[in-house]
Parts: structure tokens; C-alpha cells; sequence
């Protein structure tokens, strides 16, 4: 089946707030890909990042989305840098994506200086608006609805969401009777 509803986005856009008070009004279980992969690794990951490298990362990143697209029925959010990888755009084709989208501003006041971001550790502000401007045209590519969220709350950009994906289910078919 897939997910309800897949979140995409840059650090700070809300994902994981956004996520969880989305899959609370539909009745669905929320899972974050970056939670997920740190459970595999067994580590955080700014230290998958320090011991493995960002490659490795990036392998268990692709892995986690495409079990997640394929056996996950909740509201899923990704790693704001999981769109990078073309085999997971190219599985986000036909998803119910949602870009949450931020402008630099507020992911900075909602990101910090970045502890916890390994690719934010030098520089956040600078890092941060370099890969906004880089993912910014492929979060679009795989969104099929944008949320913008800067100046409102958590719940205000929920409460969208779920319009949205309530909209989508209106439309979608009902499965053929046997």
C-alpha cells in the first residue's frame, strides 16, 4: 500500500513535529527515516557520519527509504538529504510526497547552530543556504503538494497536511469489488 503521506524537505522545515501531529489526526503511526537508520546503526548519526563517512550514511539512508515506501503505512518523514539520491526520487514517483517548505530564516531559528547536523557542524547559516538553493529544485520534482511553513505553527502546517492528504484519499478509487 505506502505510506498516507511522505514529508520531504530541508533541516528546520519540520518533518519529524510536522510528521508525528499528522499521523496523530489520521489515526497512523509516524516513523522518521533518520530515526530508523540510527536504529539500525545502533549510533546516532553525526557519528555514522565521523566513523563510517557520509557515503556510508547515504547507503543505509537509500536502504531505509525504499523498505519504509515499500512496507510502511504511516506518515513518513526523510533526511532532508534523501532526495539526493536519484533511486530515491525515482520511488517517490506516484507517492503522496509533501514538501514542507521553509524559508532560511526560520529552518535557522528552528535548526540552531546545527548540533546534532553533521553537515551543518561549520558554518549553519552559510552550509544551510547552499543546501536549500541545491535541493530546493528536487524536493519540488518529487513533491506532488507544497506546504509552505515559515511563520506558522507546527499545528497551522498540520492541519494543511492533513487537508491535503484527506483530499488526495477523496479522490483516490475505491479498490474493485471481488
Amino acid at each position: 500500500m505506502g505510506p498516507v503521506c511522505v514529508l520531504v524537505g530541508a533541516p528546520g522545515a519540520g518533518k519529524s513535529t510536522v510528521g508525528a501531529l499528522v499521523a496523530a489526526a489520521l489515526g497512523v503511526e509516524f516513523r522518521d527515516t533518520d530515526s530508523a537508520i540510527e536504529a539500525t546503526a545502533g549510533k546516532p548519526i553525526p557519528e555514522i557520519f565521523v566513523d563510517e563517512g557520509e557515503e556510508h550514511f547515504r547507503a543505509l539512508e537509500r536502504a531505509a527509504v525504499a523498505g519504509a515506501l515499500d512496507t510502511f503505512d504511516g506518515v513518513l518523514a526523510l533526511g532532508g538529504g534523501a532526495i539526493l539520491a536519484a533511486e530515491n526520487r525515482a520511488a517517490l514517483a506516484g507517492q503522496p510526497v509533501v514538501y514542507l517548505s521553509v524559508g532560511l530564516t526560520d529552518a535557522l531559528r528552528r535548526v540552531g547552530l546545527g548540533a546534532g547536523r553533521p553537515l551543518l557542524a561549520i558554518n549553519p547559516r552559510a552550509t544551510l543556504r547552499h543546501l536549500m538553493e541545491q535541493r530546493r529544485p528536487l524536493y519540488e520534482e518529487v513533491a506532488a503538494a507544497t506546504v509552505v511553513t515559515d511563520d506558522r505553527s507546527a499545528e497551522e502546517v498540520a492541519a494543511e497536511v492533513v487537508d491535503v492528504v484527506t483530499a488526495w484519499s477523496a479522490r483516490r478509487p475505491a479498490p474493485e469489488a471481488r
